[in-house]
């Protein structure tokens, strides 16, 4: 900006009117010179008004003599408006539901459908939101089964002690109700399951819970939990309750496994006893159904019958003995053909080779 001349010949101040001359007694300043206040709010405005200049794309006030800054292109900021709206419409408008999901609309935060797998519209956000839950896998729950020596301790019964762990399987069957209905879902499940088992472990004594009854107290649990969850309107069904552990606390456990094998020793006894009895009954069973069929014939042909069950007794009796059978009144000679027999299977039995000669003993 070139200086100006004041009519005395003087420079002049571009900052400032009467300020700025080397003979002033004053300070010299920015805004003036000499002993007489700057005008700062002429200043100020015309800073302004050389700021929009620019944006405007022309000089500005404050650009006198001057090549002043490029312009800026003027762009149709209605439509690169427009455009973002129409996308962020677009973009939140259409959503994709996968194969086993299940997506809850909510309008406003309060339910307003439930749509399956595929392709969907909704009303933008914020005025329709979607969360999609996973409608048909089966999830799995472990129930003490901590890291370490942790134990899940339960009173039965009968005043025992017994630390058992156990795993529940379950799927969502109401996507509206797991939603809205539960607040913290897999928290709650947990502490049903919870609260089932230690009631039907109440009513089970040890033995039973470590022994026989442990298939049948899971699906006691398993039906317990589904009452309560179906009174707090869950939206979930139990699949099942596998009791993985059911043992005594580890302080005693070496001695309930010697119990344990005695009574499993007991039984395999007892079972042997059982087995040998129901052989005894089955061959008594056979022996008296044979009588009664001998006595039938018997009483049709008594001397026959007779007569046969008397050679049948001697020969059982006798089929291993040496004997001689004489007839009374017709004495014949005997011929002792066993002892024949035996001096001739004597006799058959090679001899002993002789020694070769110059062969070694």
């Amino acid at each position: 900006m070139p200086w100006q001349n004041n009519e005395d010949g003087k420079k002049k101040n571009p900052w400032g009117a009467n300020g700025g001359s080397s003979g002033g007694d004053g300070p010299k300043t920015p805004w003036g010179g000499g002993n007489k206040p700057a005008d700062f709010d002429d200043f100020i405005r015309r800073s302004q008004e050389k700021l929009r200049g620019l944006g405007s794309g022309s000089g500005g006030g404050g650009n006198r003599g001057g090549g002043g800054a490029p312009a800026l292109p003027n762009l149709p900021w209605g439509l690169i408006a427009g455009g973002a709206i129409l996308a962020v419409i677009a973009f939140t408008s259409a959503y994709q539901v996968g194969a086993g999901e299940r997506a809850v609309i909510t309008r406003f935060g309060q339910f307003s459908s439930v749509q399956g797998p595929g392709f969907h519209f909704k009303l933008p956000a914020p005025i329709d939101q979607v969360e999609k839950v996973k409608f048909e896998d089966i999830r799995t729950m472990d129930i003490g089964t901590g890291e370490g020596d942790a134990e899940n301790l339960m009173l039965t019964g009968d005043q025992n002690i017994i630390d058992i762990a156990y795993s529940v399987r379950w799927r969502i069957k109401n996507a509206e109700q797991f939603v809205f209905e539960l607040k913290e879902q897999e928290q709650t499940i947990q502490e049903v399951a919870e609260s089932a088992m230690r009631a039907e472990i109440g009513r089970s004594s040890l033995n039973a819970a470590i022994g026989p009854q442990r298939a049948q107290i899971a699906e006691q649990v398993r039906e317990r939990m589904q009452e309560l969850l179906d009174s707090y309107r869950a939206g979930v069904m139990v699949q099942g309750v596998d009791i993985k552990q059911a043992d005594p606390p580890a302080a005693v456990d070496e001695a309930f496994k010697d119990v344990s094998a005695a009574q499993q020793d007991a039984q395999q006894f007892m079972n042997q006893a059982r087995a040998y009895a129901q052989q005894i009954r089955a061959r008594a069973t056979g022996e008296a159904a044979a009588f009664d069929a001998v006595y039938t014939q018997y009483r049709l042909a008594p001397e026959v019958t007779r007569k046969r069950m008397y050679l049948e007794t001697m020969e059982s009796v006798l089929s291993k003995v040496d004997k001689t059978v004489v007839e009374a009144g017709n004495v014949q000679t005997y011929l002792p053909l066993p002892e024949v027999r035996r001096r001739q299977q004597a006799n058959a039995t090679p001899p002993a080779e002789p020694a070769r000669p110059g062969a070694r003993p």
